[in-house]
């Protein structure tokens, strides 16, 4: 039988305990420690709950036995999809108390994405809102329901339609959870990976709570700390660096926004006094330039973290005279490295680099074509392993292999410059992905879904570069007959693509430039496309 996943080998996973990365808790543990050490503290806000962490613990041991009365077990899977509201909170904490797994999945996620998460995961759950945003996911979950036979139950938050509600299934109960193992699989997030469809990471309770912990302590939070989460909350950012599980680890207080617009932002920093929260680039210069920011008291804001794509060095340095916080910059991964700047970083530092690694046990290789170092300095691409970055992709086969080396380094596809002090300045990606404003977009993805319209004989999707959201995707069409590209974008859409997925620009040509061994040169689109760019401005 293969194995789903390939976990940190024992001999480093030893390594790890004994210099105390891995201390064997759990998050089922963790929750009630805190849930103990803290028990008055608020824990949660959203736009209609405020939760102490007595209460957070209760609804999650609450949820648990509803879950199990409905028949998840402790190993099943169950998607995750939920708003920036309280009840993400408990719902996940639920399934860690009862053993069950996890799958992260964002608000943004259509049908392909879904019902590819189901597929690999054998899911038997999927927790969802009635809708958001204007839409209707029960009407997703029906269709994604039809296809999987094992997905047995959907819970959805507020009005239920012909699935069972979510506020129905917490229960009180005294039978005892199954016993939780550290190393043991605690949840899947989704990848921004380079090649074919999504492909999921599979977290340990040991590794992930490592990278909480000292994320925690870099960002300085305690029980004052009240941590805005202006992301969606199942972002491997606001999760983890330090985000919700950093700041429950500290006694803090999570408030939730439900949406990331600058009066929405202002009004809760000012409301709850807001002292850190962590938005893409895109966002951070929405909140500097809105003409909204003089109206409100941000005096309680200590610190912007930005991170997710790079944040250029002009916009870095207008962080803390016009919004009165210190800039924090983070650079990571969900498979692993996290990078931040630190408090007492120059701040030439803190503007011009995305951070050094959180761990002395991070091992970091920046490494040319042919796999060999290149000169301190110089622009290569980032290589790493470490005590919280997986080994192998969740059920991808060799599909996911091509991303880690034989000694278990992963490939992250960004091309980095190391400073001798350790801090990295992120140069671009190596692989062929767009970073849309923190969105990671696979070309092959794309095209694989244009390729599947009957009028396009050829596709290839690359990046454009662009001020406000880092990069945008552009795809270039070899088509057979006619066809324009309202028609593409309305069939990417039809087959249940993410909206962020669709190509911002399309481009018709005739044939793909070649490289010397006849692949598409991506190089060559990309360098058309500047040029066209060009002559347009």
């Amino acid at each position: 039988m293969i194995a789903d996943w390939t976990p940190i080998p024992a001999e480093f996973a030893q390594r790890y305990r004994d210099a105390g990365y891995w201390t064997g808790e759990t998050f089922g543990e963790f929750l009630a420690d805190r849930a103990t050490r803290f028990a008055g503290n608020l824990a949660v806000v959203d736009e209609r709950n405020r939760w102490t962490y007595r209460e957070l613990d209760e609804r999650a041991t609450r949820m648990a036995h509803g879950l199990r009365a409905h028949g998840i077990e402790p190993g099943d899977r169950v998607v995750v999809q939920l708003p920036n509201i309280a009840e993400f909170v408990a719902v996940i904490f639920g399934l860690f108390r009862l053993g069950a797994v996890p799958v992260f999945a964002l608000p943004a996620h259509r049908y392909a994405e879904i019902t590819e998460f189901c597929r690999i995961t054998e899911a038997t759950g999927y927790v969802i809102a009635d809708r958001h945003a204007g839409f209707d996911y029960r009407a997703l979950a029906t269709q994604v329901q039809a296809e999987n036979p094992a997905l047995r139950t959907v819970f959805v938050h507020g009005e239920p339609g012909e699935h069972t509600a979510l506020a129905d299934v917490p229960v009180n109960g005294d039978e005892p959870f199954h016993t939780v193992r550290p190393d043991e699989l605690s949840f899947l997030q989704l990848s921004g990976g380079s090649t074919g469809g999504p492909k999921l990471i599979p977290r340990i309770h040991d590794d992930y709570l490592y990278s909480v912990r000292e994320s925690a302590a870099i960002c300085e939070l305690s029980e004052d700390t009240v941590y805005l989460v202006a992301l969606p909350v199942a972002h491997n950012f606001p999760m983890s660096s330090p985000g919700i599980l950093g700041v429950l680890h500290a006694g803090g207080r999570i408030v939730l926004a439900p949406a990331p617009s600058p009066d929405v932002v202002f009004e809760l920093i000012q409301r709850e006094r807001v002292t850190i929260t962590g938005v893409v680039p895109p966002i951070a210069l929405q909140l500097l330039d809105s003409p909204a920011r003089g109206q409100y008291d941000l005096s309680s804001l200590d610190i912007l973290q930005v991170g997710g794509a790079k944040f250029v060095e002009q916009a870095a340095r207008r962080v803390a005279p016009e919004l009165g916080c210190r800039l924090q910059q983070v650079f990571g991964m969900a498979e692993g490295l996290v990078n931040y700047t630190r408090a007492g970083d120059p701040d030439d530092i803190v503007v011009t680099t995305q951070g050094r690694p959180i761990s002395p046990a991070d091992e970091v290789r920046v490494l040319d074509e042919d796999d060999d170092p290149v000169a301190p300095g110089e622009i290569g691409a980032l290589l790493t392993r470490g005590p919280y970055t997986i080994r192998s992709y969740y059920r991808a086969g060799e599909r996911g292999a091509a991303n880690f080396t034989e000694d278990g380094f992963y490939r992250t596809g960004d091309l980095v410059r190391q400073l001798p002090t350790g801090h990295l300045i992120v140069e671009g990606r190596a692989k062929d992905q767009i970073n849309r404003g923190g969105e990671k977009i696979t070309a092959e993805e794309i095209e694989n879904h244009l390729l599947a319209h009957d009028a396009v004989h050829d596709a290839a999707v690359v990046s454009i570069p662009d001020d406000y959201l880092g990069e945008r995707s552009c795809a270039f069409i070899v088509a057979t007959e006619p066809v324009r590209a309202p028609e593409l974008r309305r069939f990417l859409r039809e087959r249940g693509l993410a909206a962020y997925k669709i190509p911002d620009r399309i481009e018709f040509v005739d044939t793909f430039p070649a490289t010397g061994v006849g692949k598409t040169s991506r190089r060559h689109l990309r360098a058309e496309l500047a040029a066209s760019l060009s002559k347009e401005s």
